[in-house]
């Protein structure tokens, strides 16, 4: 089985086409995905979504980029996540390059997630995008190790991905992985130890080859999957045992209510 540790299911793209996506899933073996929360106004859409679908987790959290939304108090993002369905706290991060010119209100966003996740005992789902060093200074400064989590979409050098390592977070490689000029991106799915290893399609965006271009889902999964595996030199289906056991291992939550439901 693999999971599709990060998308957007909640979106027009997808959520028009559920039936069609959820039967995709199942031919490709992907038995689970988390639909990850960008915004306050959004959450209560997700919820429902992972209310209602056994197979489906969410998050809860304001991503970096979004402005001209409701700011999330750690009390709020404490409360929000106490739903069972919620398994981390995120999307949270840092963005520069969509706000360059502002970004000390990103960073206090950044904190208000890491002090909640540490409360609420739930793990971060972090986005980084020309921030690096900021991303790793707030979550050192933060303790952001007590919650853990994952730096999702990852696209940075293996020297970033070891400083996260380091922070006890985990890896996870979208279907960026396939493109042909992603080289780092393919020396950090190879260097990555198998046990902090985890996959996403962050769909409907970054379809993998042989689908770039055209709209992502989460059964594309398989084709990330496949990629490592073949840069690793393992079977595929130790990369899917593999990351499947950290997927459920760094989100507990998951794990308790899929097994209770299978």
């Amino acid at each position: 089985m693999l999971v599709d540790s990060h998308c957007h299911l909640d979106l027009p793209e997808l959520a028009g086409n559920l039936p069609e996506v959820f039967a995709a899933m199942r031919r490709n073996g992907v038995g689970c995905a988390v639909c990850i929360g960008v915004t306050l106004e959004d959450f209560p859409r997700i919820a429902v979504l992972a209310e209602v679908h056994a197979h489906v987790f969410a998050t809860v959290g304001v991503h970096p980029e979004n402005t001209g939304v409701r700011e999330a108090t750690v009390e709020e993002l404490v409360r929000l996540a106490a739903h069972p369905k919620v398994v981390g706290i995120g999307e949270t991060g840092l963005d520069y390059y969509w706000h360059k010119d502002a970004p000390e209100w990103q960073r206090e966003r950044f904190r208000a997630h890491i002090r909640a996740a540490r409360e609420a005992g739930k793990p971060l789902v972090v986005h980084n995008r020309d921030a690096t060093a900021d991303t790793l200074r707030v979550l050192e400064e933060e303790n952001a190790g007590e919650a853990g989590g994952v730096l999702h979409c990852f696209t940075e050098t293996w020297d970033v991905a070891q400083r996260a390592l380091d922070l006890g977070f985990h890896i996870s490689i979208s279907g960026i992985v396939t493109f042909k000029n992603a080289q780092a991106v393919k020396d950090v799915a190879r260097r990555v130890p198998l046990d902090r290893l985890l996959v996403e399609t962050d769909s409907p965006y970054l379809a993998p080859v042989p689908f770039r271009g055209k709209l992502n889902q989460p059964a594309y999964v398989k084709h990330v999957a496949e990629e490592i595996a073949a840069l690793r030199g393992l079977p595929v289906e130790a990369v899917a045992a593999a990351t499947t056991d950290n997927f459920f291992r760094l989100f507990p939550l998951a794990q308790a209510s899929f097994s209770h439901e299978k």
